[in-house]
């Protein structure tokens, strides 16, 4: 049961992605109701193929002809409104519906049903959705499908290169894991824009890039600093928050990689965040109320970042490999340190992999991928003294210092 509901879930969600592309170019004839019924109704046509013969697929292309030529027939008078088949589709996937729960599919079949009802509900919801989406993102959107559904699948797997740590396929796996998290923080925060408040800039801005959210912040505070009377609260809250989800990232990013190990993994960074989220709750009571500063708008699944990622995990990889042979565990602490300059997720990720493959162990792990974030910590900081406004500089200096005092007095009690 669980394989067939992911079938019908990549059905479902491939109809949702062509249909939103088809509702943006404004098809008269199908879009994001129609579509993702379409390929729901063709997941039934091929569920019931198996063990009744290919003649159902056949009666389901035949079904689908009859619709596409009853919505091109042309009428003597024109309607009032262009005409589509999201009714005609729905009646198709609740016939293979009724059939499912008819053989004893019942599961499937009732959420394949609920799912219809809310595509069909949904939609004054759906088409302004389609509506409020930009071409740059809808062209993110693309990017990321090329990345995740093109380029992954050709993929080799397999371990190569020094030390056996190259294997394109997991390598680009992490990079489709990244760019998807990004990728959603990203299309939610333009979606939300402005009115998302503090809380959920800081948050999505964290998921998207911690650093770039803490440049963008600090380069806003330097040209507000005036107007706003010196004031830093709220630009300080977006970096702290931001600052925080970072630990939240990596710890998804731990859980995913490695499930298993992640109790012994995961201590460390969740203190941390304690930590971080408590200076947050501090600071958010003092800016509350206040405007909140531009965030970075630069879409996350450009193929140029993704590239960029998967040269700068493979080179991690290799750094980790060749550490962890020839000085031992002490070795990973400072290719963390120098990872955690640039990137959390690369050093998170890699570390993960040797845990989950048994060369490192899980507790290891945490002291590691906290060791990178207390260096991601004091180089975000710089980051702000150089291009931030003075009053904000020191403010996020002795918070971040003090975060990677608290990470080192955590580190040496552990």
């Amino acid at each position: 049961m669980d394989s067939q509901l992911l079938n019908f879930g990549i059905a479902l969600g491939l109809g949702l992605l062509v249909g939103l592309q088809r509702e943006r170019a404004a098809s008269l004839v199908a879009g994001i109701r129609t579509f993702p019924l379409v390929t729901l109704f063709g997941a039934i046509c091929a569920h019931f193929a198996t063990p009744h013969g290919g003649w159902v697929l056949s009666a389901g292309i035949g079904a689908m002809a009859v619709l596409l030529w009853a919505a091109n027939t042309p009428r003597s008078e024109p309607p009032a409104e262009a005409p589509g088949l999201t009714t005609e589709a729905a009646l198709l996937v609740m016939f293979g519906v009724g059939a499912l729960a008819g053989s004893g599919e019942r599961t499937v079949a009732v959420v394949l049903g609920a799912t219809t009802a809310v595509l069909l509900h949904l939609r004054p919801e759906l088409h302004a959705f389609a509506a409020r989406i930009a071409d740059s993102e809808m062209r993110a959107v693309m990017q990321f499908a090329v990345v995740a559904l093109i380029v992954l699948p050709v993929l080799p797997e397999g371990r190569w290169g020094p030390y056996g740590v190259v294997n394109p396929r997991q390598i680009w796996w992490m990079v489709v894991l990244i760019t998807g998290v990004s990728l959603a923080s990203y299309l939610a925060y333009r979606l939300l824009g402005q009115r998302s408040g503090a809380l959920a800039a800081g948050f999505l801005g964290g998921l998207i890039s911690s650093t770039a959210t803490t440049v963008a912040t600090a380069r806003a505070s330097r040209a507000s600093d005036a107007a706003s009377g010196g004031s830093t609260a709220l630009p300080l809250l977006v970096i702290q928050i931001a600052g925080t989800v970072v630990f939240g990232r990596v710890l998804i990013l731990c859980a995913v990689t490695a499930p298993d190990q992640f109790p012994r993994m995961a201590p460390l960074p969740v203190s941390m965040m304690g930590i971080m989220a408590l200076a947050a709750v501090v600071i958010g009571w003092r800016a509350r109320r206040r405007p909140v500063p531009p965030l970075p708008a630069s879409n996350p699944a450009e193929l140029r970042l993704a590239l960029t990622f998967a040269v700068l995990f493979v080179l991690v990889l290799l750094a980790v490999a060749a550490a962890k042979e020839r000085f031992g565990d002490r070795g990973l602490y400072a290719v963390a340190l120098l990872s955690g300059l640039v990137d959390m997720d690369a050093i998170t990720l890699s570390t993960a992999q040797l845990v989950r493959r048994g060369e490192l162990d899980g507790g290891i792990a945490g002291r590691v991928i906290l060791v990178a974030a207390m260096a991601n910590l004091v180089f975000k900081a710089g980051v702000v003294a150089m291009i931030g406004s003075r009053n904000l500089a020191r403010h996020v200096a002795l918070l971040f210092g003090s975060a990677a005092l608290a990470g080192a007095a955590l580190l040496a009690a552990w």
